[in-house]
């Protein structure tokens, strides 16, 4: 049994369900959303990265790179339980675990998963440094490159995703998958987290923000997106 059952900080009441070990980031609101999709009965515990908790032991017994988010599954593979890491692969292998927001077909399959890894690769990355350096780094880095370099790459990417969504309901046209569930909410926080609409020209991507919006009123979108909050 994962020593992390045992910790004092994230007790977990039911070993039955799957155990989430998150924090309402862009990241981790990704799997929180997919569970509350996928109707999957999980227990939630808050990892506040700003306090360096993810560096416990216990935590990084279930993922050695210390980030967020992670789940414990007690009905894993052969019934038995297994911990995963990493946001992509955990949706991949809840959608494969349910039989849902991964198309059967095999070329559909395929271009779902290209789409995301596209964010895992891209969105998520660029996105995230342009954050750092738009918002945060302020103080540590007056140059203007980093700003300019990453606004730049933001703006690409959206207009990669402007060009995807253009005469399509989603991602995958009418079929809402993973490849959703794992871009929006990074388009979102470029306004939430970010307050870069006006840096980004956000309003430019009309077909984004449409589709940002669809996936994001989704009742589904809108429990996960307050699990494991700042607050």
């Amino acid at each position: 049994m994962y020593s992390i059952y045992k910790s004092d900080l994230w007790p977990v009441q039911d070993k039955s369900k799957i155990q989430l070990y998150s924090l309402a980031t862009p990241n981790g609101r990704k799997v929180s959303i997919a569970l509350e999709e996928l109707g999957l009965d999980y227990e939630a515990h808050k990892v506040n990265i700003l306090d360096n908790t993810q560096f416990r032991d216990e935590f990084v017994e279930i993922n050695p790179n210390s980030k967020i988010p992670t789940i414990i599954d007690p009905d894993g593979p052969g019934g038995e339980p297994i911990a995963i890491m990493e946001s992509g692969a955990i949706l991949i292998y809840l959608a494969e675990k349910t039989g849902k927001l991964l198309p059967d077909d095999p070329r559909l399959r395929n271009e779902t998963l290209q789409w995301l890894f596209f964010q895992m690769a891209s969105v998520g990355p660029m996105f995230g440094q342009f954050g750092h350096f738009y918002k945060y780094a302020g103080e540590k880095c007056d140059h203007p490159y980093p700003t300019e370099r990453y606004t730049n790459e933001a703006r690409r990417l959206l207009g990669v995703l402007e060009k995807r969504l253009t005469g399509r309901k989603f991602l995958m046209g009418d079929q809402y998958t993973i490849a959703d569930i794992a871009t929006f909410p990074w388009v979102g926080c470029l306004d939430w987290g970010y307050d870069a609409v006006d840096q980004l020209g956000l309003g430019e991507f009309k077909e984004v923000m449409r589709w940002h919006d669809a996936c994001d009123s989704r009742d589904a979108s809108q429990r996960g997106n307050k699990v494991c909050g700042f607050d």
